[in-house]
Parts: structure tokens; C-alpha cells; sequence
């Protein structure tokens, strides 16, 4: 039987934490009997991790393929708990510690084929034999990438798609135009994208859906057992909405949507600042041609943005909330229409 009892890593009720943010917590002891020689420590660890497989050469017979991987550590910390006389009675033993977390670091992220991610690990040992330990991971609002400058900037941004369509059963021909307005393009995790869609269906069917979302497209760079270095594109969508139009022929229709971006978020950034990834980020809107096997798409680039000056402002926005009794998450744009549908994309339209 062992002599430790449990073990317990006691850290405060925070859902995100954010960079260059700090932590207080305590690792709970509970011994059966006196504990000789013991080594208390709490570790603070932040990391990222890559792996995926290409294949050498599709036109062989058989398959051979090649393992690129990376990795990179954040920080690392470790706090040893000076224990006197070198002994610990049997009982509770609270140990308190403290940390920050480093100002410029990588937001929480996992996905097939990498991952980012922070943990607090608490270990009990004695004549270097582990006897307990308990690990706790963190959720982590990063602000690596330099966009401060991007933030108070203002200027909308407009991206116009179009898409001919050829309809050889009645003989006539026709295109659908795609105009997407956004007011800014710099967004912060947890914030709301307001745009403005417009519609132009020159075509003699209906154009009957628009989907909107907001792509990730993540840069990974690995190296082979080798030491050659490849990089991998991977797109996949933080956020969705469908809306359906009914534009009918020679017709046109102004569309007013909302996207939620997620929280916490890896922001825009370089492989230079995170080491093994690179976030970059798009808002497309897509709809299928009537009657035909063709897609428009529009995609606009936007930037994700995290300053500690935006942490501090959702800070006292969220204890206003929880003063009020507000448990809505602060979001209040078309209330009335957010009720009815996804909670996560709201939308309203016009015909023109």
C-alpha cells in the first residue's frame, strides 16, 4: 500500500487563461504514514507537437511513406517545496505556489495532426520512486503575433466573387455574383463578425442557399528522420452558418450575418512565432449554381488579434454580466432573431 493517500492539485475556477496572465494554486498532500526523504514539486509546462505521413511515391506498387514530425516547448518550470527536518508526518500537507504564464505564447490548439497544449503537473517522490502525481491541463488564450498596430484599423474591406453558368436544355447562359462586405477585418477571439452579403442571381433558376464559415488554415512544418523539411497546409472551419435565400431569377438579395468566433483561439501568426505552425484565417461564403455541378466562392482574409488590453476589457465586460445576471456571454446582437436559430450565427435579409 502506498504511502501517499491522494494527491490534489487545487487551481483557481478560471475557464481561459490568458498569456502573460499568472496562477495561483496549491498541491494537496494526503499521507497514511510518515514520508522519509520525500521530494514535493509542481511542474509548469507548455508545449507543441507535430506528426503526419506523405507518401513517397504514388505510382509504386506497394506503399512507402515518410514520417515528418516537430516539436517545440514553450516554457518549462518546475517549483521544488523545501521540506523540513526531511520528513513529512502522516496527514494533510498543503504546499502553496505561484506562476506566470510567458507573455508571447501560442494559443491552446488540437487537431489530427498537432497540437498545443499546457499543462500543471504535481509529483510526490521519495528515493527517487514516484508515488503520486495528478496533471491538470489549461485552456490558454495565446498572443503570439504582432498585430497590434491592425487593431485601430477601420477600413472595410469588400471581396466580389462571380460564377458563369451555362444552361444547354433551354439554351441560355448566366452568372451569379457573390459581394461580401466587412466593416474591419481584425477580430478577437470570443467576438462577434458582422458582414454584409450581396447577391446577385442573373441566372433563370433560383439560387436557394449561401453558406457562410470561417476557415483555419494551418501551416505545419516538420522534418523526416532524415533531417528533411517539408510543410503541410491543412484547412478546417472554426465556425459555420447556413442561410438559405430563395433568390429567384434576375433578382437580387442583401444578406446582414454574424459568426461567433470561438474562445480561446490561436491567433494570426508566423512559423517564426509559434516555431512549428502558422494560423492564418479566411471568412468564405460559398453557394451551390442552380442546376448546375459549379460553386461560387468568395473568401476574404481576416486577421485574429489578441492584445492584453482586449483580456482586460472582456474582464470587467464579464463581471458586469455576472453583477446583472447576465448569462448570455455578452452577446446582444438581434437578440430577437438569435432566439429562433444557431446560437452561433445569426442572420438577417433584405430583397433588394
Amino acid at each position: 500500500m502506498s504511502t501517499v493517500r491522494a494527491i490534489n492539485l487545487v487551481l483557481p475556477e478560471i475557464e481561459v487563461h490568458f498569456a502573460g496572465s499568472s496562477i495561483d494554486g496549491q498541491l494537496v498532500l494526503n499521507l497514511r504514514s510518515t514520508l522519509v526523504d520525500p521530494v514535493v514539486k509542481v511542474e509548469f509546462v507548455g508545449r507543441g507537437f507535430l506528426r503526419w505521413l506523405e507518401e513517397d511515391n504514388p505510382e509504386l506498387d506497394y506503399v512507402k511513406s515518410t514520417a515528418y514530425t516537430n516539436q517545440a516547448v514553450y516554457f518549462s518550470k518546475a517549483k521544488n517545496f523545501h521540506i523540513e527536518d526531511g520528513w513529512l508526518d502522516s496527514g494533510v500537507h498543503t504546499f502553496d505556489f505561484h506562476f506566470s504564464f510567458p507573455p508571447r505564447i501560442p494559443s491552446t490548439f488540437t487537431s489530427k495532426i498537432g497540437c498545443i497544449s499546457y499543462f500543471v503537473q504535481g509529483t510526490c517522490c521519495s528515493r527517487q520512486i514516484v508515488l503520486a502525481k495528478e496533471e491538470r491541463c489549461l485552456l490558454l488564450q495565446g498572443t503570439a503575433g504582432d498585430h497590434r498596430r491592425h487593431v485601430k484599423d477601420k477600413a472595410s474591406l469588400v471581396v466580389e466573387a462571380r460564377k458563369d453558368a451555362v444552361y444547354f436544355c433551354c439554351f441560355s447562359h448566366g452568372s451569379v455574383i457573390l459581394r461580401i462586405s466587412l466593416e474591419k477585418s481584425i477580430f478577437c477571439p470570443g467576438e462577434t463578425i458582422v458582414f454584409m452579403t450581396d447577391i446577385a442571381n442573373r441566372t433563370c433558376k433560383y439560387v436557394r442557399k449561401v453558406v457562410f464559415a470561417v476557415h483555419c488554415i494551418v501551416l505545419y512544418s516538420g522534418f523526416s528522420s532524415r533531417g528533411e523539411q517539408h510543410s503541410l497546409e491543412d484547412r478546417s472551419e472554426v465556425t459555420r452558418l447556413e442561410f438559405r435565400t430563395d433568390t429567384a431569377p434576375f433578382e437580387a438579395m442583401r444578406v446582414t450575418s454574424a459568426l461567433v468566433l470561438p474562445k480561446p483561439m490561436p491567433v494570426t501568426s508566423t512559423l517564426m512565432e509559434n516555431k512549428i505552425m502558422a494560423f492564418r484565417y479566411e471568412l468564405v461564403g460559398t453557394s451551390d449554381l442552380p442546376c448546375t455541378t459549379s460553386t461560387i466562392v468568395g473568401r476574404v482574409p481576416i486577421v485574429i488579434a489578441a492584445t492584453s488590453e482586449h483580456f482586460s476589457v472582456e474582464q470587467n465586460t464579464m463581471t458586469v454580466h455576472e453583477n446583472e445576471g447576465d448569462t448570455s456571454k455578452g452577446v446582444s446582437l438581434h437578440r430577437d432573431i438569435s432566439e429562433m436559430i444557431d446560437p452561433g450565427a445569426i442572420a438577417s435579409r433584405s430583397t433588394e
